[in-house]
């Protein structure tokens, strides 16, 4: 049937160019934003799951930045460390120099020594790293390493590991009261070398510790920065546009549109043929 009012062919050829004007817009977002998935319109899913993982990177970061002050400050403490082993290597040298040899001045090595853990005690208060201490106190240290989700990704919680900070004050204290000058003998003199020895271990043992604790910090920090970019992967794998794929659709598209505009045209004049039938 011929018909005036109703146009049928021209609202399918409407429907038709509306499709692929549609798909042509859907085509520019993406590749204006690089992105197929800009919103949860477009794969609710996926977005949900690109969110999730971007906040999951961004937590790697700030973690990957915490450990990055927590390196500085154990690394800070582990030289501290070596300086003060030099410095009681130097005062039990003195001590065995003063318990070996009754010639030398006695006095003058006590000078010494005291300038030696004064020397100490400046290297402890030298040894801050952004405010923090750790050669003041032996309090536990926690450093975060990373951050674990239940299955589902329901739930998230923080992964860490402890350490000890060393208290070098004692250390600082014990030579500041070596003595090897008055009425010390030596069998005194053996006792504080042993004493002094004793000290030097300590220092050694805190030093380790400090060492073992910068490793795993610095372990940690190059993994969380390795899984950060495999997120970030991962994120481009399921919400990036392909950008080969989106030029040739693009094209493709405006075909489409053209053809679609030209039946729409076509469509259109079938109304202006009834009138031969009044001729």
């Amino acid at each position: 049937m011929a018909s005036i009012n109703t146009n049928l062919s021209a609202m399918t050829a409407l429907q038709s160019l509306k499709s692929v004007q549609n798909n042509m817009q859907v085509t520019q977002e993406r590749v204006s934003s690089g992105l197929k998935v800009n919103n949860s319109k477009d794969n609710a899913a996926y977005f949900a799951i690109s969110t999730t993982m971007k906040g999951d990177v961004s937590t790697f970061k700030a973690i990957g930045d915490n450990l990055a002050l927590a390196g500085g400050s154990v690394a800070t403490a582990r030289k501290g460390t070596e300086q003060i082993g030099k410095l009681v290597q130097q005062i039990m040298d003195k001590v065995s120099l003063a318990q070996a040899n009754e010639t030398v001045d006695r006095d003058l090595i006590q000078k010494d020594i005291t300038a030696l853990a004064s020397d100490i005690d400046n290297v402890i208060k030298q040894s801050g790293y952004n405010g923090q201490n750790l050669l003041t106190s032996a309090a536990l240290q926690t450093v975060v390493t990373g951050i674990t989700r239940a299955a589902g990704g329901a739930g998230i919680t923080t992964t860490n590991f402890t350490f000890n900070a060393q208290d070098m004050t004692v250390i600082q204290t014990a030579m500041a009261a070596v003595t090897v000058n008055g009425a010390q003998t030596d069998l005194t003199l053996a006792a504080t070398l042993t004493a002094v020895e004793g000290h030097m271990k300590t220092v050694t043992n805190a030093n380790a510790a400090f060492g073992l604790a910068e490793t795993r910090i610095n372990n940690q920090k190059d993994f969380i920065s390795k899984v950060a970019d495999n997120f970030t992967a991962g994120i481009g794998a399921i919400v990036d546009a392909d950008m080969n794929q989106e030029a040739a659709r693009f094209q493709a598209l405006q075909v489409q549109q053209q053809l679609a505009g030209q039946a729409l045209s076509i469509a259109n004049q079938q109304p202006q043929q009834i009138l031969s039938l009044f001729k």
